[in-house]
């Protein structure tokens, strides 16, 4: 085979790869046998040294575990393969052929390995996918973009992923580094399968293993386990990793990366998948993620919004539109409160004094330390800022002796302050509809509660 001659036919970056076969059947060394000049040019540019015919691949290509299984599958089992992945590592789309070549050594297979990378994804080629694997990824995409209940569209699709993988579990998991945490987003398992459910294992340990991942993948776009030899592999290169796998059950996993404007958002992962459906579950998969990512990005950037235009920013309690909205969805029985049910409201004394004698950065710091201490002692009830010094909370399923309780608790805390003083009223009320008497009630029995604090320090009033 004139090697040279035929690759000089190709204008893509295009090489020949050898492949032994080891005795077992799995694979040995592989190598780049040969390449024509756009290989060479672009080996020497990623490595930094020229190309040398014959030598292992990971000199003049990335080393990746799934690249190995590809050539494996192509050179040895005689198939042809395709794939259009994301390098999220390089912000590149790489575009790969392998053809299997004939030979005529016992142990030793060839194949065609011709390719090319562009920093954008290519609609044409991902419109070159299987059918089988379009149509699973349209799916996904219209019922990510078709719901107005995304958390649960989540569950659908993830549900959907596993029966694609005929697999025994099928997640997603977000991955906090700032609190060092994961959260289950959704997730399937497989009825009488044996694997529990993923909260089973979210420890205060859980987030160091998944801290490994991002290594284990290394320059690849995933991670595939699929038989005893690739467990034998990981249990190499990630012991911890290999120790939680097989203590929960699983005999195979394919792991991906969920990446979005180069960050890592958590993971997706199949466990006990079918294993001869591994070429078709990687590229379903591969372009899943893809789009996955983008929609938890907006879910997370809606929900950072919706938190945001909820919280008053200064004092970290609900602010007064919500507080308006949670009052209608009570008057409209839409929210059911626990009985009994107590309205309390707490007027800061003195806040005029301080923003004018030490300015509005030491008012802002005493509304803080303020709604700090009404949080803490109505912890389990609803507490919001009304507007300016004042602050309201709905509280259910406490007694009346408890509310009464707390009140003076909150009175104590004050007092161990320099400047917090409450001027504080409250009420209770039995239906939904009451509730407005109980806010207007509460609201007087403040401002008698106000006027008796000046009263008894005449030097404050109207300060």
């Amino acid at each position: 085979m004139d090697s040279e001659k035929m690759l000089d036919e190709y204008k893509n970056m295009t090489c020949i790869i050898s492949v032994d076969r080891t005795e077992d059947g799995s694979y040995g060394n592989i190598r780049v046998a040969a390449g024509n000049k756009a290989h060479c040019d672009e080996s020497e540019r990623v490595m930094g040294h020229p190309f040398v015919p014959d030598r292992p691949y990971e000199e003049s290509l990335v080393k990746d575990k799934n690249f190995e299984d590809f050539c494996y599958r192509s050179a040895i089992l005689g198939q042809s393969m395709h794939t259009y992945v994301s390098l999220h590592q390089m912000g590149l789309w790489l575009n790969l052929f392998l053809l299997p070549l004939k030979s005529d050594e016992e142990n030793r297979g060839y194949c065609l390995y011709s390719y090319d990378a562009a920093p954008q994804a290519d609609a044409d080629q991902l419109s070159k996918l299987s059918a089988d694997t379009s149509a699973d990824v349209i799916k996904t995409c219209i019922k990510l973009r078709g719901s107005d209940n995304t958390a649960q569209t989540f569950y659908d699709v993830i549900e959907d992923i596993r029966l694609i993988c005929d697999s025994d579990h099928c997640c997603i998991l977000l991955t906090d580094p700032a609190e060092r945490r994961c959260i289950t987003l959704c997730e399937a398992i497989r009825p009488g399968c044996g694997l529990l459910p993923m909260d089973t294992y979210l420890d205060e340990n859980f987030y160091d293993i998944a801290a490994t991942w991002k290594d284990t993948i290394g320059s690849s776009t995933c991670v595939i386990v699929k038989d005893e030899n690739d467990m034998k592999w990981l249990e190499k290169i990630n012991p911890v990793w290999h120790y939680s796998l097989t203590q929960a059950g699983a005999r195979s996993i394919v792991l991906f990366p969920l990446n979005y404007n180069g960050e890592t958002l958590g993971y997706m992962w199949s466990i006990n998948f079918t294993v001869e459906n591994t070429v078709k579950i990687k590229e379903t998969l591969e372009l899943t993620t893809f789009f996955i990512a983008s929609e938890i990005a907006n879910y997370q950037l809606l929900q950072r919004m919706e938190i945001l235009s909820s919280i008053d920013l200064l004092t970290g309690v609900k602010n007064r539109n919500t507080m308006n909205n949670f009052v209608d969805s009570i008057l409209s029985g839409q929210t059911k409160l626990k009985h009994p049910r107590a309205i309390v409201f707490a007027d800061h004394n003195g806040l005029k004094r301080v923003n004018d004698e030490h300015g509005h950065g030491a008012g802002d710091a005493l509304l803080r330390t303020a709604a700090s201490l009404i949080r803490g002692v109505f912890y389990d009830s609803e507490v919001y800022r009304a507007g300016g010094d004042e602050f309201m909370v709905i509280s259910a399923g406490v007694s009346e002796e408890e509310i009464g309780s707390r009140v003076a608790q909150l009175r104590a805390q004050a007092e161990k302050t320099e400047n917090i003083r409450f001027a504080i009223g409250k009420s209770f009320f039995e239906k939904n509809s009451d509730i407005l008497t109980a806010m207007k009630y509460a609201d007087e029995k403040m401002y008698v509660d106000k006027k008796n604090y000046y009263q008894m320090h005449p030097d404050l009033k109207y300060r």
